[in-house]
């Protein structure tokens, strides 16, 4: 799950969970809601709840060649592409009216099919692009030419994009972040682990083989891939880690255009904006102001010819996926393989479907909706989330730690929380955008400069409230601080997460759970800073911040003992919001599941479990999944999300509900005496 950047009546599940079960799946399900059959109970569920629950699944599932993590989210990303799948056939052998939807879909989608074309054009499409780099003839040109490259959806050097002001959250203003890195973090560049340092010598032989299938001679290759990563390594030093970057006061730097300027004066920012077509910026947000210093001295004394071959190495990076045979497996050599632990490319129908999806995303949506989610389960999910509501503001009202001045403006802050089910009630408009039959790369090219005009043109605007920031065939969910909103697009609810033929148990345990997560992420960590308007503003007392931090340090201190290959420990700062977010859903939907039961009273045992049992297997069975060793790695340094092992047992361990319903007693692991247990929402 995701953050981007009132009382209801309490209503049973079971009747919701069915109706919007069939609307979304036509009422198919092989395989009962929990099986007993995936668990491993050789295993104590007080030792290692996560083995317990989903061994024997994690053993006869092993991870696909394509995949470097496989569980719950590819499983039905998997259901989700053979729906997608039945969609494209569709619409690409149609004769659709030119204009419509359906014909950009078709063209940009068919175009990506076309492996004979792409394969004998090769890197034929971009020569007019790799020609205005080798042309430009002095610094300026080079600033300029970022303009560019950034209006057609390349980003060396920094990225710029439209978001609300944190500190006036009805209004989008632009904002620069630090960017123009290869390598996922910056920490790749600068950290001496054994990890790293193998990383940066793959990284830098992957540069040699891609210049040299760009024509480069051995010798010169060799030259611009130590061109390359000089440069980003010094772009990488003067970037923020992902931990600093947490914290959303130290990403906010307003300032206007004069201020910019004076800041960084070998930038000539005019040119720049002018280049984007945003001529006036107005104030805008500069997200790290050291890296952007650092970015104008560079643009004085880097030779020209070092920047030209750092941004033809960008445009070459941006594009690799989308080119000739040759560039696309040395791309996925290092990205898939040596990066992840990948052991084989997706399908070409997968690749240029997902293409398809994010240059086209609403537009594949319209289509995804009307075939798979019908109207009326948005509101079956606007029921359950009011249910979800009821339960954390009961739970914020009993709170022992919390005064009454931070108490009333959570609850205000809980009651006006927006929710946004399955897709947008405004769709995203592209008849602007022209898809041809010619290209697909350069479809890809048309379509990022579409996305980025119209992001550009939010600047300086008033925040769409109809706006969305996942398509609505994406499985995930995601909270918004600075609009107080929740979001569920509608590829999510579907089994294991929704589930028709589920009793209460198992749906408050798995979707349950997950609006609980969403809703707990505007009260954790970062969302919590974050008034009741969207605002970044300190609207707790100074002694109720001073508890939380207290009780979110408890939680930092377990997940940072977290370890995996003995060297290797989960970073729980990093992770804390997620970490927060996960135990306040279970804490948050299992009070509400002893609601449900006592309007909808349930058997006292199905398969041999109980319902609190029941409730906490559907927590887990969301989270199983095996991961390549090299993918944990790079998730345990980038992602602000525990491995599944420790989304499972980390929140339960912390709950004496849990401990109750498996029987855990003190001396096994994921038994926590009152005194060391996490308890915050």
């Amino acid at each position: 799950m995701k953050k981007i950047f009132k009382n209801s009546h309490l209503i049973s599940l079971a009747v919701a969970f069915i109706l919007l079960g069939l609307a979304c799946s036509g009422g198919k399900h092989t395989e009962p809601p929990l099986n007993p059959a995936n668990m491993d109970t050789t295993v104590s569920p007080g030792e290692d709840f996560f083995q317990y629950a989903n061994g024997s699944w994690i053993a006869n599932n092993p991870i696909p060649d394509e995949y470097s993590r496989y569980g719950s989210f590819e499983k039905l990303t998997e259901e989700n592409y053979e729906k997608l799948k039945t969609l494209f056939k569709q619409v690409a052998g149609s004769d659709a009216d030119k204009g419509s939807i359906e014909q950009k879909i078709r063209d940009f989608y068919n175009t990506g099919m076309d492996s004979a074309k792409i394969e004998k054009e090769g890197i034929a499409p971009l020569k007019a692009e790799f020609e205005k780099i080798d042309n430009l003839q002095n610094s300026k040109a080079v600033q300029n030419h970022l303009a560019y490259m950034h209006s057609h959806g390349v980003y060396p050097g920094f990225y710029i994009f439209a978001y609300a002001d944190e500190k006036n959250s009805e209004m989008v203003i632009a904002q620069l972040m630090q960017g123009g890195l290869g390598l996922p973090d910056r920490d790749y560049y600068t950290s001496n682990d054994g990890r790293s340092k193998e990383l940066r010598k793959a990284y830098t032989d992957h540069l040699k083989k891609m210049f040299s299938l760009l024509g480069d001679s051995r010798d010169v290759a060799e030259r611009n891939a130590a061109t390359v990563m000089g440069l980003e390594t010094r772009l990488a030093i003067a970037s923020m880690t992902r931990l600093e970057r947490r914290d959303p006061h130290k990403t906010y730097h307003k300032m206007n255009l004069i201020k910019l300027q004076q800041m960084t004066p070998d930038f000539s920012w005019q040119v720049y904006f002018n280049g984007i077509g945003l001529n006036d910026p107005g104030d805008l947000n500069v997200r790290q102001p050291q890296f952007f210093t650092e970015l104008g001295e560079m643009m004085n004394d880097v030779e020209l010819d070092d920047w030209k071959t750092y941004l033809r190495w960008h445009l070459l990076n941006s594009t690799a996926s989308c080119l000739s045979p040759e560039f696309v497996e040395q791309n996925f050599e290092f990205y898939g393989k040596v990066l992840s632990g990948k052991k084989a490319l997706q399908p070409r129908w997968k690749r240029v479907m997902n293409a398809t999806s994010s240059a086209l995303g609403e537009a594949v949506g319209q289509l995804y909706v009307k075939k798979y989610f019908p109207p009326a389960a948005k509101e079956r999910m606007l029921d359950l989330v009011g249910n979800l509501k009821v339960s954390l503001e009961e739970r914020i009202e009993a709170l022992d730690w919390m005064g009454g001045e931070t108490r009333k403006a959570a609850l205000s802050k809980l009651e006006t929380m927006n929710v946004k089910i399955g897709y947008p009630d405004k769709w995203i408009d592209y008849s602007p955008l022209e898809i041809k039959a010619d290209s697909y790369i350069l479809n890809v090219m048309r379509a990022d400069y579409f996305n980025f005009r119209r992001d550009m043109a939010k600047v300086n605007n008033p925040i769409d409230p109809n706006e969305w920031h996942m398509n609505p065939q994406t499985v995930n969910a995601y909270y918004s601080p600075t609009s107080n909103e929740i979001v569920f697009p509608a590829a999510i609810l579907q089994p294991p997460f929704f589930n028709m033929t589920a009793d209460d148990a198992v749906n408050y345990g798995a979707i349950g759970v997950v609006i609980g997560h969403e809703m707990t992420h505007g009260f954790d960590d970062q969302g919590r800073q974050y008034d009741v308007d969207g605002n970044l503003r300190d609207w707790w007392t100074e002694e109720d911040a001073k508890r939380f931090d207290q009780r979110a340090q408890v939680l930092v201190d377990q997940y940072n003992r977290f370890s995996v290959f003995d060297t290797l420990h989960v970073d729980g700062k990093l992770t804390l919001g997620e970490n927060i977010a996960d135990l306040g859903g279970l804490t948050i939907s299992y009070q509400a599941l002893q609601k449900a039961r006592e309007e909808n009273p349930q058997p006292k045992t199905i398969d041999g479990f109980t319902p609190a049992q029941r409730f906490f297997l559907a927590y887990a069975q969301v989270w199983r999944q095996s991961i390549r060793p090299e993918e944990l790695q790079r998730r345990l340094k980038e992602d602000v999300h525990s491995p599944g092992r420790f989304r499972t047992n980390g929140p339960v361990a912390n709950m004496p509900e849990f401990h109750a319903a498996f029987n855990v007693k003190p001396g096994e692991a994921l038994y926590k005496p009152e005194n060391e247990r996490a308890i915050i929402w």
